[in-house]
């Protein structure tokens, strides 16, 4: 299965509103008026989310008289789930991880010296990022650092201490309370794209 087709299939059924469509399907096939009964929302807000997962396939519809019934497609979900459950063995994400890896490494080569100074603070913010990651790896998790105890750290890679302390905060790399600071929790920190 195409990795694009993966994502696309999990942002249309990540919403809140579509998973609950999703789990009420799943006890049974309903029309628009009770999803839209159960769920407290407009039949035009439901109808706008069916059309959403009917375009990924988690849904179909079938006619009886006039109301229109809304089935789960298992088969589909199933499907997706099993190609999510198989992602980690799939060539092509391992491919992207050591495209990606590959990059990462090539900045680093590129603005930092042999003896692991860096050469200037790149513009380019994915790349600035990747600087300043590579540069954290020396902090220890949990450890509350004191400014100077910081900024002398900083200053083994650059002179401009200031500057990458304070991006540092911007990206939430870091938490400053009363000259002190942390290290975040890495799901806190500013995303690479």
């Amino acid at each position: 299965m195409q990795l694009n087709r993966l994502v696309i299939f999990y942002k249309t059924i990540g919403d809140p509103t579509r998973l609950r469509i999703i789990k009420m399907l799943s006890d049974g096939p309903l029309h628009g008026q009770a999803i839209a009964g159960k769920l407290g929302l407009t039949p035009a807000t439901i109808t706008h989310h069916l059309k959403k997962l009917r375009d990924v396939n988690a849904v179909y519809e079938r006619r009886s008289g006039n109301t229109i019934y809304f089935y789960l497609n298992e088969t589909v979900i199933q499907h997706y789930a099993k190609a999510l459950m198989n992602l980690a063995e799939q060539d092509e994400v391992k491919k992207d991880m050591k495209d990606v890896m590959a990059e990462r490494q090539k900045v680093i080569e590129n603005f930092f010296t042999s003896d692991g100074r860096l050469k200037n603070i790149p513009a380019q913010r994915k790349k600035k990022l990747i600087v300043l990651e590579h540069m954290l790896k020396g902090l220890q998790k949990g450890k509350k650092y004191e400014e100077k105890e910081l900024n002398e750290y900083i200053k083994k890679f650059h002179d401009d201490y200031a500057t990458i302390r304070r991006e540092f905060i911007i990206n939430n790399y870091m938490y400053r309370e009363n000259s002190i600071y942390e290290l975040n929790p890495e799901e806190m920190w500013a995303k690479i794209e």
